[in-house]
């Protein structure tokens, strides 16, 4: 009898080791389903700073202080709370600070809510129209590549990026009552 073969390793494993290989020092979030296996390993790394923000444009002024001082960091949130950052993303413009977010969409397939469609459908252009390069992954096989791309145009070339995280790899979100 032959074993069954190892499983592949969550995307959101991969994408921690990438963080941790890349000197990433602080992860800041606004709490999210789909970010809550990176922000479990974050907070398990005593290397990380993890911490929770009232909303998500007090990552970008974390994401830049952790600049200042010094580490690199990430901000991680999800799509509705993108249009809260739009004023708050003139600071990186202006004073050209890396950045790298990883957003978890809401709004595209097989969503419940009809009140994340609207911002769901806006991210993209909302961000590119403030200066942010942006990617978009729906397989999670290349998930852990787009973060280090992401992570090297940041922090590198001193540029601002947001890699979307397409709401399939995520999987269906159930409403209950």
């Amino acid at each position: 009898m032959s074993a069954a073969p190892p499983a592949a390793p969550d995307w959101r494993d991969q994408v921690f080791e990438t963080f941790k290989r890349n000197s990433v020092r602080q992860v800041c979030y606004v709490p999210d389903a789909g970010h809550s296996r990176l922000i479990a390993l974050a907070h398990a790394d005593p290397e990380i700073d993890a911490y929770p923000l009232t909303t998500e444009e007090e990552g970008i002024a974390a994401s830049c202080g952790a600049w200042l001082g010094g580490h690199r960091s990430v901000l991680l949130m999800q799509s509705s709370g993108v249009g809260n950052c739009i004023n708050m993303l003139s600071l990186i413009e202006n004073c050209r600070f890396p950045m790298l977010t990883l957003i978890t969409m809401r709004g595209e397939w097989g969503e419940f809510n009809p009140w994340q469609v609207p911002m769901g459908r806006s991210v993209a252009a909302s961000m590119s129209l403030m200066g942010v390069s942006v990617r978009r992954v729906d397989d999670p096989a290349r998930m852990a590549d787009e973060v280090q791309a992401g992570l090297d145009d940041a922090f590198t070339a001193d540029q601002a990026v947001a890699i979307l995280i397409s709401q399939r790899m995520l999987g269906r979100k159930q409403w209950t009552r």
